[in-house]
């Protein structure tokens, strides 16, 4: 691999795993959006340690998903970008 294909690949990881967080926030928004206006419960991340670690991990998550998926179609020639 080339330095400027390396740096393309870095670069487009990058957009990648801040789509995912933004995505997994996101997710995490619309789950609280659902918990308080249909079931009439708000999701409170100052209870127990599992409801936090939740609201924390979804947007990791995502955000580690989003950098992997990125690493792959990055990784491929723009002769397969059409490819399933």
């Amino acid at each position: 691999m080339r330095a400027s294909r390396i740096s393309a690949k870095a670069a487009d990881t990058v957009v990648g795993l801040l789509v995912g967080a933004a995505a997994g926030f996101l997710l995490t928004g619309a789950a609280g959006a659902f918990s308080s206006f249909v079931l009439g419960r708000p999701l409170r991340a100052d209870g127990t340690g599992a409801s936090r670690a939740v609201l924390l991990a979804v947007p990791a998550v995502c955000a580690a998903l989003g950098a992997a998926v990125a690493a792959r179609r990055a990784g491929r020639g723009p002769d397969r970008q059409n490819r399933g």
